[in-house]
């Protein structure tokens, strides 16, 4: 049974998502602060956390952070629950390595359907065994790695699944809808603002290789040659 960490120091949100995933047939555990996730932690490694950002104590951007400082925990997908108005928070998360992002007040099908999500591309990075390259960038699916002119970066798991979906995809355009449906595995619950902070987010982290992630204004993203 897949295990999960709710970490939500609001008892009956906390309450709410335990239920509700437990329904689903996850095993959850409940945690209301950083310091129960780290004893948490040391007893059991969770498939998924949900990870609060506003947690008494260490806030939940200090305990990702910490998290993905640390190898034994790259497999562990890491979705952050932020306020509606948090733009700043979910841009640093995904930046420190979060693998999605909900924002409250959220619809409990929402967060159902993003964990399940996350599982399926864990699932997907592992089957996978090619290498695909464009100009300076290489991707290794097998390895999990991405290089750009022969650097290694480091990206979270919705990044690597983006710039793999791009790198499928040279030089076609691809819309939000279809960046929604291939990566996030879902269309109805995902903003395509969404999609925007995670091409931000990639276009910084390849460097001067950003340059080759070019935006289609009204339609959506694509890598190759500029339009």
């Amino acid at each position: 049974m897949t295990l999960v960490y709710c970490v939500e120091d609001d008892v009956n949100i906390r309450e709410l998502m335990i239920y509700a995933l437990e329904s689903q047939q996850f095993e959850v555990v409940g945690l209301s602060a950083g310091e129960e996730l780290t004893a948490a932690l040391e007893k059991r490694v969770p498939e998924v956390i949900l990870l609060d950002v506003m947690l008494p104590g260490e806030d939940g951007l200090s305990i990702l952070k910490r998290l993905r400082g640390r190898r034994e925990y790259d497999e562990v997908r890491i979705i952050l629950v932020t306020a509606k108005s948090a733009e700043y928070d979910v841009i640093t998360g995904l930046d420190l390595g979060a693998d999605d992002y909900i924002c409250k007040p959220f619809g409990i099908m929402e967060m159902i359907a993003r964990v399940r999500a996350a599982l399926r591309r864990g699932r997907r990075r592992e089957e996978g065994d090619e290498i695909y390259r464009y100009a300076t960038i290489e991707l290794d699916r097998r390895r999990h790695r991405v290089t750009v002119a022969g650097e290694s970066v480091r990206l979270t798991a919705k990044e690597f699944d983006l710039l793999t979906y791009l790198l499928l995809n040279v030089d076609i355009v691809l819309s939000r809808e279809q960046i929604m449906e291939r990566v996030w595995d879902v269309t109805y619950f995902v903003e395509s603002r969404t999609v925007d902070m995670h091409i931000m987010s990639l276009r910084q982290k390849l460097g001067d290789a950003g340059k080759y992630i070019h935006t289609v204004r009204g339609v959506g993203y694509k890598l190759g040659e500029a339009v």
